[in-house]
């Protein structure tokens, strides 16, 4: 093993635990004197940010809503929280919801401090200077964005999912907080699990990988495997919601700093053309994906096989690391997550568009920090498989 060096970006304070969201005043009155919370409006009505305001309000520090974030974070969002976070002359943001909340807010953060449009920004480290502070408060246990230096921003008029990548946007302060993960309904809590678990293995597997990364995945894939069934059969069990919740953060960790790979590579496009959930996306191509990838390095792969609770003593190499794709196609069945067909995408349109979503994942960079590097027409090939 050759000796290197390696770099990890964190969040400079991760709160976690139930009832972390209460800290939010104490939190807030180092980072500004005036708050723009970005949320949706069903966040606002189900009253899940009454803890955070009244927080907020007893530390004396002021903040406006803007709460149209309703999809998967564009630039119409961007634009519009940009207006009025100049307009009622914010100082710092405080993301409360998924990951489409808080990309949102990340982008607005970009704006608030850098000349130009997000677009101006696509791709890795392109923001010259830091954003607008930022503190980050996940409803949901899965993207992980609370700490990582990534956004993805749909530009609708290209049909493409931006991916920007700076420390300047990586949140000053996340407070991880399960209590607000108790009213998910069953299929968003599938799908933001599943979406952790696929930051934790693409992470494990990356090339880019590193010793602090591989800790922190494999301890994720192993919560996330073992919690996310009771959390999905019973959204009130507080305690498979916080080892879950605690996952999705090391998986997020993890990512940031080794990067994902082939599986979120072909996922993109999928959420570009048919605007299927990013989670579900990555869900569906998952095991095919491991599947392929796995003679790339089959050692990860049974470390991941091991991680998620599987036997392998007595098992050859190959038979040992295919474990780790049985297990979570075994996982996706009990969550019932469909295949891209069960998902309702058209099979005509998505055989005429396979080449150009081929083109679109490898152009994202992702599929390059796979064990297996995959041809454009093996990538075809994977989504067929895969519908």
């Amino acid at each position: 093993m050759t000796m290197q060096i390696y770099q990890f970006k964190t969040t400079a304070m991760i709160v976690n635990g139930p009832g972390a969201a209460k800290e939010a005043g104490s939190f807030a009155k180092g980072l500004g004197k005036k708050a723009l919370i970005v949320t949706d409006s069903h966040l606002v009505e189900v009253g899940l940010l009454k803890d955070i305001e009244k927080s907020l309000e007893a530390a004396g520090v002021s903040f406006e809503i803007f709460d149209k974030v309703f999809t998967e974070p564009n630039l119409e969002y961007t634009e519009e929280g940009s207006k009025m976070y100049q307009g009622v002359k914010a100082d710092f943001l405080i993301a409360v919801g998924g990951g489409s909340p808080i990309d949102t807010a990340k982008a607005i953060s970009a704006l608030a401090m850098n000349p130009g449009k997000m677009s101006d920004f696509e791709g890795p480290n392109k923001i010259p200077r830091p954003g607008a502070p930022l503190m980050a408060i996940p409803t949901t246990a899965g993207t992980g964005s609370e700490v990582t230096q990534f956004t993805i921003i749909t530009d609708t008029t290209r049909n493409v999912k931006m991916l920007i990548a700076s420390p300047h946007i990586q949140p000053r302060v996340a407070l991880v907080d399960p209590l607000l993960t108790l009213t998910m309904p069953q299929a968003i809590t599938a799908a933001t699990g599943l979406d952790a678990l696929t930051h934790a293995i693409e992470a494990y597997v990356s090339v880019k990988a590193q010793p602090i990364t591989d800790a922190l995945a494999l301890h994720a894939i192993k919560l996330i495997s073992g919690n996310l069934r009771q959390a999905w059969c019973d959204g009130s069990n507080l305690e498979a919601r916080t080892y879950v919740m605690i996952g999705a953060l090391e998986a997020g960790l993890a990512f940031s700093n080794a990067s994902v790979a082939l599986v979120h590579g072909m996922a993109r496009p999928i959420g570009a053309y048919f605007h299927v959930p990013h989670g579900i996306s990555n869900a569906a191509l998952l095991p095919t994906v491991m599947e392929f990838s796995i003679p790339g390095n089959p050692k990860r792969y049974v470390d991941l096989a091991e991680a998620m609770g599987e036997i392998t003593t007595s098992l050859s190499l190959l038979d040992a690391a295919y474990l780790a794709a049985k297990a979570v196609k075994r996982l996706n069945d009990d969550l019932k997550i469909p295949s891209l067909k069960g998902l309702g995408v058209d099979e005509k349109k998505f055989n005429s568009i396979i080449g150009q979503m081929a083109t679109d994942a490898l152009a994202s960079g992702s599929p390059g920090n796979n064990p297996r590097k995959a041809t454009e027409q093996e990538i075809v090939e994977l989504y067929r498989k895969a519908f």
